[in-house]
């Protein structure tokens, strides 16, 4: 109390912007010396990007010619002349509009779900989970029946491909990486084994194992009459390999649940699934949010792994543009399209990566970033 008032909280002592400089760059001479170099480094990477990418770029061009003269930085003409086989690879131009219509059906699902002031969450997850997936199938691979020119998906490709197998992959692993936890954590040892059994084998091999195993050695077990999409090999390949390690990872986060909460669930009388689902995942996932996001974001940038099996996602149909075209050669033709695959792919893993850190202060997770 101060002269018959309260104070509702401490008033914050105020730091000048000299002040924090000293504070945090320069309180010794080895700081300082640091802070030195690092802004030297800083502004030198900054320049020489910005030198590459605006100041000695080539913007316009109908070949590489005009991206081959000395001094000239990225050629983006190349990437402009490209960008359609980049979006969406070989899919007719004409049938472009479904899949732009499919990318718009996503959002519209996707932004209200992810978005916690929207209500109707039981039905967005239904869309997304149930209906949507069924309209994308017929939109992109086109019916008959609805007047859709069929799409083989050896047609398809580029970011396309991309966010294809990383959105199968995210919503198929997700589950069954939640099976499989639950299942390594079981008291009945036959499931538990076969648990471990799996989780232990996947973790073990490469995904480019796993992709040639789908794609190759699949087949071989199957009847001569019976065959699977290349695309579809590789969703599947993509889908087990990451449930196994979001498996432990949801493992980890069941390890961190008290004891206590589990007695608690069993005296109220709540059967398994009732235990699980109401009271223990829930926490659990919230404590790993981290680790589930990290491995959605390895997904999505293992899929150029899917390039091995004769699937051109981004990555591979940015190096067949870049190979099988001698029009657009030049000495800046390969850093630039490298340059705009790895963009997009940051762009996609840097979104996930700041939704991770709004979830998580939302949810109170303890997080001070």
């Amino acid at each position: 109390m101060t002269n018959g008032t309260f104070k509702l909280r401490p008033e914050l002592p105020t730091i000048s912007v000299i002040g924090w400089l000293k504070a945090n760059l320069f309180s010794s001479w080895g700081n300082s010396i640091l802070t030195l170099v690092g802004a030297m480094i800083s502004v030198w990477l900054v320049w020489s990007v910005l030198d590459w990418a605006v100041l000695r770029a080539v913007f316009s061009g109908s070949d590489g010619s005009t991206c081959r003269v000395a001094g000239a930085g990225a050629c983006w003409p190349f990437v402009a002349h490209k960008f359609q086989l980049f979006m969406y690879g070989r899919y007719p131009g004409e049938e472009i509009w479904r899949v732009n219509l499919t990318y718009m059906l996503a959002l519209a699902g996707l932004v209200p779900l992810m978005l916690p002031g929207v209500g109707g969450k039981l039905w967005l997850s239904i869309y997304m989970l149930v209906v949507f997936p069924v309209i994308a199938f017929f939109l992109l691979t086109g019916a008959e029946w609805l007047g859709l020119e069929n799409v083989a998906t050896e047609m398809w490709g580029g970011l396309l491909v991309t966010l294809v197998v990383a959105c199968v992959g995210i919503a198929a692993s997700f589950p069954i990486g939640i099976i499989l936890a639950l299942a390594r954590r079981s008291e009945l040892p036959l499931i538990r084994w076969l648990a471990i059994g799996f989780i232990e084998f996947v973790r073990g091999v490469p995904l480019v194992t796993v992709l040639f195993f789908a794609s190759v050695m699949l087949p071989l077990f199957l009847p001569e009459n019976v065959t699977f999409d290349k695309l579809l090999r590789a969703l599947i390949g993509v889908a087990l390999f990451s449930a196994a390690y979001l498996a432990e990872v949801v493992r980890g986060g069941l390890q961190a649940i008290p004891r206590g909460q589990f007695e608690a669930a069993d005296a109220l009388g709540l059967s398994y699934p009732q235990k699980m689902g109401l009271i223990v995942l829930p926490q659990a996932l919230k404590l790993v949010i981290p680790g589930i996001v990290n491995s959605f974001i390895a997904l999505f940038k293992d899929t150029s792994l899917v390039l091995i099996i004769g699937v051109f996602d981004l990555l591979g149909i940015v190096q067949q543009g870049i190979s099988s075209d001698a029009k657009w050669f030049s000495p800046q033709t390969a850093a630039t399209g490298y340059v705009f695959a790895a963009f997009v792919f940051w762009m996609f893993c840097f979104g996930m990566s700041r939704y991770s850190v709004w979830l998580e202060r939302r949810l109170d997770t303890g997080h001070k970033s």
